[in-house]
């Protein structure tokens, strides 16, 4: 299998993973948010301080997404990179906030690091192209 089919194996599922994940915190909160890792929640009518997770990971797949089916694999790789971020940060928050070190470690610090492989493997697979598209044409001697 090539490094290509395989990048966009590997972006699809994340892209699917982090919808599926963003549409649970959207549309039943309060079962979602006890797999994020924190050991407690906010009492009262905290569900739409969860629902805003829900839609920072939908919009996060559908710029993937977007990125993925359009064919721009080199900003596909970048945004990859970036995106990580977000998942780093929810580990940080898990663990800053005495939460589970399983799930941030193993969900969220997981994820992150398998988004970064993911987006180094499509810069690495789309490095040739770019360096191509840079390099000028043989001068006549």
């Amino acid at each position: 299998m090539s490094l290509k089919k395989i990048n966009t194996v590997l972006a699809a599922a994340f892209i699917l993973f982090i919808l599926w994940f963003g549409t649970e915190y959207i549309l039943s909160p309060e079962t979602t948010a006890p797999g994020y890792g924190l050991p407690s929640w906010p009492s009262g009518d905290g569900d739409g301080f969860l629902i805003i997770k829900g839609i920072r990971d939908v919009v996060l797949a559908l710029v993937l997404g977007i990125l993925l089916v359009t064919g721009h694999r080199r900003a596909l790789g970048w945004v990859l990179l970036v995106e990580a971020l977000a998942a780093y940060g929810d580990m940080t928050n898990v663990l800053a906030h005495h939460g589970s070190v399983a799930t941030a470690l193993g969900v969220h610090c997981l994820t992150a690091t398998l988004m970064v492989v993911n987006g180094l493997l499509v810069m690495h697979e789309t490095r040739n192209a770019a360096v191509a598209q840079g390099t000028p044409a043989p001068q006549p001697a």
